[in-house]
């Protein structure tokens, strides 16, 4: 018996009824020999966290752009607080860890530039839109290792392109909204979990908004401090999943509204405020601008797409290329094409 064999093993013998078993997984696109040390869900997450688009996501943009503090989020940060927190739900709820953190690491690598400013400017002016979660499975199934993609089983990729849910429901009722494994609805509530809590703590540290700026009603159900705000929520989502037997993963009415209420709150103090909003215009700016130039001197970034992709429309390929940037990538790009250059002093 190989060690995987071991490992896929103690899984059938200590993960819940309703867990995930590495063994049980649909497989992937394009049939793999298994490996002999670790799992499915093991290579996978390990194929997300080598790959380019994770690395991109630490110049990525969370809420404050390209942001000159060291203690501010950026997109890395966030799968990586994701992750944790999945994590711990996962492995109270005994879940499949393996499955929940790869999801948990791949679920914004197609994310752009300048947040969701940029995401805005590519849905508004790609004709096919655009959606960071299409396009995070766009990025695992084609775009890195120039154009064979990471080849990640069923599960991951499923729980993937079903993590978001912008202004929506943590939990969706329509069953086609729903990832297909507890792991991935994990992943889905612990998203939420993550992004309201530090975003709100990035606030604070950039003084958008006050401390006494934020509702009662909110930290009397959540807490005052955040860490104690992650702990209810955590715990919330652990004990009501438990009373279901894993039946359901979701949180308590009163710990739901309260989340929504703070959700709510960053909408309009943080993410609509002035000081944001007038930054965003800013990127979007600057994106759009990319996107046209790119639009009439497309060979520029051919040297720098898989070769396949050459057979796609050319706007389906400045969308990748533009999505992919990071925020200083794409500022240091605006810079050399559209603004004047020092003279070199020999």
């Amino acid at each position: 018996m190989t060690i995987r064999e071991q490992t896929e093993e103690i899984e059938r013998q200590t993960l819940h009824p309703k867990a995930c078993l590495s063994s049980k997984s649909k497989g992937r696109v394009r049939p793999e020999k298994e490996g002999e040390i670790r799992t499915c869900f093991q290579r996978d997450r390990d194929r997300i966290i080598h790959s380019k688009a994770f690395r991109r996501l630490k110049h990525k943009t969370q809420v404050f752009l390209a942001p000159k503090g060291d203690h501010y989020r950026t997109r890395l940060t966030h799968v990586l607080e994701v992750s944790q927190i999945a994590r711990t739900i996962a492995r109270a709820l005994r879940l499949n860890e393996d499955l929940t953190e790869a999801v948990a690491l791949g679920h914004d690598l197609g994310h752009t530039p300048f947040g969701h400013a940029g995401e805005s400017v590519l849905r508004e002016i790609h004709p096919g839109g655009f959606d960071h979660y299409k396009q995070s499975l766009r990025v695992v199934d084609f775009l890195e290792r120039d154009g064979e993609g990471l080849n990640l089983t069923h599960e991951v990729r499923n729980g993937i392109v079903t993590h978001s849910k912008g202004k929506g429901q943590i939990i969706p009722e329509k069953h086609s909204e729903k990832a297909e494994t507890p792991e991935g609805l994990v992943v889905r509530v612990s998203d939420i979990i993550a992004y309201v809590n530090h975003d709100l703590d990035d606030a604070l540290r950039a003084d958008v908004i006050k401390r006494s700026d934020i509702p009662r009603d909110i930290t009397a159900v959540l807490g005052d401090t955040h860490s104690k705000r992650i702990d209810t929520m955590v715990k919330d989502v652990i004990y009501s999943s438990r009373k279901t037997d894993n039946e359901q993963i979701l949180m308590s009415s009163e710990v739901s509204s309260a989340t929504y209420r703070l959700r709510d709150f960053l909408y309009e103090h943080v993410y609509e405020s002035e000081m944001i909003r007038d930054e965003f215009n800013k990127a979007k700016k600057i994106l759009g601008d990319l996107y046209g130039y790119y639009l009439e001197h497309i060979e520029e970034i051919f040297k720098d797409i898989p070769v396949e992709k050459k057979k796609l429309d050319r706007h389906r390929v400045i969308c990748d290329f533009v999505a992919g940037m990071s925020d200083r990538f794409a500022l240091a790009t605006y810079e050399r094409l559209f603004l004047p250059q020092q003279w070199m002093v020999m």
